[in-house]
């Protein structure tokens, strides 16, 4: 059945996390009025990406987000379900989340950053603790891979989800602005090559939520986006200001993009031998 995904491209207030679940709660309300069955939003979307030793005081649980989501969302004209960005509390450490969030049961999965970018602008290492579980969740509207911003440079982690299953990636980032080219930021032409590649190799969606706005000395890109499975681009935000876009998701064409691109079913038919090889390697210093 095919459903409306949204990318919700957010600018947060650092560090003010209800007044940041109050705007959420509202673009959340607004794609629904739109049509959305899914919104997406970016990276660390409830307290701001650039919080340092802050990130300890502005994290949460699975449970007081849910609980500030539901308060907020009672009385929707239809169900909606999120996937949010956000600094979790877990066992007294942070680590860099993204919780999806139905609007009916509630939180049903929480996936943790695998890969923390400790290097140039970024550091962020020092203060999250790392994941170590692949994003995989079944909703209502089927399976998705979650992907956390530096977690989608490596591509490992993507085929790791397309062989578990994922017909949709969705992809929660804080990308800082560096270089320019083609009148657009470098990081986000990266975000761009990356996402399409991703889609035509695998055979399916692919939705980054980014985040925009400025914190601590960076600024981020913005340019959400959506690809489908034959890798076109459906939607894209502007640069630099919140906005929000929808697509259609129909996971028939996923079925149709593998057919006539059947990398992934060679894929999944070789997995034994990959696993042995990989079983054998040594990774080099």
């Amino acid at each position: 059945m095919p459903f409306v995904a949204a990318a919700a491209q957010f600018s947060p207030i650092k560090g003010a996390l209800e007044a940041n679940l109050d705007r959420i709660s509202i673009i959340a309300r607004k794609a629904v009025d739109e049509g959305a069955d899914l919104c997406v939003f970016p990276e660390s979307s409830i307290s701001g990406y650039v919080l340092e030793g802050g990130a300890v005081e502005c994290s949460m649980t699975p449970a007081q987000l849910e609980s500030g989501l539901r308060n907020r969302l009672d009385g929707l004209k239809k169900p909606v379900d999120l996937l949010v960005g956000f600094y979790e509390s877990h066992s007294g450490q942070p680590y860099n989340s993204a919780a999806y969030f139905d609007s009916q049961r509630g939180v049903i999965h929480v996936y943790r950053k695998f890969f923390l970018p400790t290097y140039g602008v970024f550091d962020e290492e020092r203060f999250h603790s790392r994941g170590t579980a692949l994003g995989i969740v079944d909703s209502r509207l089927g399976r998705f891979g979650i992907l956390i911003c530096e977690d989608v440079w490596h591509s490992i982690l993507a085929d790791l989800c397309v062989v578990a299953g994922a017909d949709m990636l969705l992809v929660p980032s804080a990308s800082p602005v560096r270089g320019m080219a083609n009148d657009k930021p470098g990081n986000l032409l990266r975000y761009e090559r990356m996402l399409k590649g991703l889609a035509e190799e695998h055979g399916v969606y692919a939705l980054a939520s980014m985040l925009t706005g400025s914190e601590g000395g960076k600024c981020f890109s913005g340019g959400s986006m959506i690809f489908d499975p034959f890798g076109e681009l459906l939607v894209q935000c502007p640069v630099g200001e919140e906005a929000l876009v929808l697509a259609e998701i129909d996971f028939d064409n996923v079925q149709i993009a593998r057919t006539k691109t059947p990398l992934v079913g060679d894929l999944k038919s070789a997995w034994a031998n990959v696993q042995s090889i990989v079983s054998q390697i040594a990774p080099s210093e």
